[in-house]
């Protein structure tokens, strides 16, 4: 019993929750592009589909990830971690885009196939990849330094 409760104690209190859920929406973001420039390459409806799929989890993701950060800000930096706004603001543009992209997508299956329109979708995945990325670095930067 005292090895549960050590475990939880580590989970819970001593490692930071944001730390293991950020990782999510970057491969769900990165996955997601990669299949939908495979959709394109191969013309197949089933990896677009799975594009989708990634981009709608990485939105549910980003949720969990925001989450998680600011209450890590709160118990470990005090409310007060460096580039604290930049993280959320940026999270919120992440948030954004891939709800948006998700919801469209789902409204509008044929979206990639539609020209001009296929552009944008394509532009969506790889910003919110970019972001993600991005994020990820100023998490870096917060815990590590320069």
């Amino acid at each position: 019993m005292d090895y549960l409760q050590q475990f939880i104690n580590v989970v819970i209190e001593v490692h930071p929750l944001h730390v293991p859920t950020v990782h999510f929406p970057i491969a769900l973001t990165g996955v997601g592009l990669l299949f939908v420039l495979l959709a394109l390459w191969r013309r197949s409806d089933t990896l677009e589909r799975a594009a989708f799929y990634n981009i709608a989890l990485a939105a549910v993701s980003t949720i969990a990830a925001g989450a998680t950060g600011i209450r890590d800000n709160l118990v470990r930096f005090d409310g007060d971690a460096p580039y604290a706004s930049v993280k959320i603001t940026l999270a919120l543009i992440v948030f954004g885009l891939t709800t948006t992209t998700a919801i469209i997508r789902w409204r509008k299956p044929g979206w990639l196939w539609q020209r001009g329109l296929g552009l944008i979708y394509v532009a969506a995945f790889a910003i919110s990849f970019l972001l993600t990325l991005t994020l990820g670095f100023i998490g870096g930067v917060i815990l590590y330094g320069f």
